[in-house]
């Protein structure tokens, strides 16, 4: 055969090394998509599983802490925001959290909930643990940069997605 479609979805190295470094890159994402997913998982869950939490008042409420955080925020608007109705912010944190982690453990839409990831974490960065001294004490930027590689390549391996790519290639001739 001299001439033919080339089929394979990976682009080799220059060098055509086709082994354990283009193995090592295809599934690098893998570990951090797995650990944000099941992350985000559990905080939505622990969040609407928690009665005190989902209360406009009261020790542990998502009122006392949008008031606590309120006058250290770096935009104290979103803040006054959520404390117009603290229970139904809380739910849409808590679901948000959900979606997110949902869509990016099973790779389905994954750059938009890694989207939807990185746009919580900076939300509650600016909010929540904006004050935070030294800033690397408060996690919620490094959750925030932790989803950005996520949100430029999606989810490559065992994914929803990847399945979705390949059924739309068997359908072009190989070609999207």
């Amino acid at each position: 055969m001299t001439h033919g479609t080339r089929m394979d979805t990976q682009t080799p190295y220059l060098d055509g090394d086709r082994g354990w470094r283009d193995t090592a890159t295809r599934y690098a994402l893998l570990p951090l998509r797995v650990f944000l997913g099941v992350t985000f998982i559990y905080a939505g869950l622990d969040k609407l599983t928690d009665s005190a939490f989902m209360k406009s008042s009261g020790a542990g409420s998502i009122g006392e802490t949008m008031r606590a955080v309120r006058d250290s925020a770096a935009i104290p608007a979103l803040v006054d925001l959520s404390l117009k109705n603290p229970v139904g912010f809380g739910y849409a944190i808590a679901f948000g959290e959900l979606a997110v982690g949902i869509g990016t453990l099973i790779g389905l839409l994954a750059r938009l909930a890694a989207l939807g990831g990185a746009l919580i974490s900076l939300s509650l960065w600016l909010t929540i643990s904006w004050a935070n001294d030294p800033y690397y004490y408060g996690n919620d930027l490094a959750y925030l940069m932790a989803w950005l590689p996520l949100v430029l390549a999606g989810a490559s391996m065992f994914s929803f997605d990847a399945v979705i790519r390949g059924r739309r290639r068997q359908r072009t001739g190989g070609y999207r």
